[in-house]
């Protein structure tokens, strides 16, 4: 796996002392809010940083695997991840994703996520179906 992918899986892992060596400071997220509605998008690491540090207090044992990639294609990185967690009310939850990332200089500028959403919030007993 390429070191750029192995620290966005780290940073995702909690690793957060990677973000300054890993993330431009000008980075946007675009990603659809957990429970529906148009894509939202995020600016800084500040941010990216926050996402990650929730995700973790949210989700305890949250963690990321690669089951495939990281697939380059120019300045763009593909990868498909898979989670798992314990919700301290849900129990054990697990959920699948994509992340399409674009270098610049050597650095993530620019993040795509597209999550099983749906289902994790299923799991985590928000949605109904």
């Amino acid at each position: 796996m390429s070191t750029i992918a192995e620290a966005w899986k780290d940073i995702w892992n909690g690793d957060l002392s990677l973000v300054d060596r890993t993330v431009r400071e000008d980075f946007v997220s675009h990603a659809a809010p957990l429970l529906g509605g148009p894509p939202r998008d995020s600016v800084g690491r500040a941010n990216l940083h926050t996402w990650v540090s929730g995700a973790h207090e949210a989700l305890p044992g949250l963690e990321f695997t690669v089951q495939v990639g990281p697939i380059a294609d120019g300045d763009l990185l593909v990868l498909r991840w898979h989670a798992t967690a314990a919700h301290p009310e849900a129990g054990p939850i697990s959920f699948y994703g994509t992340d399409v990332l674009r270098l610049r200089d050597g650095l993530i500028a620019e993040y795509w996520a597209n999550a099983d959403s749906l289902w994790a919030a299923q799991q985590l007993g928000l949605v109904q179906l």
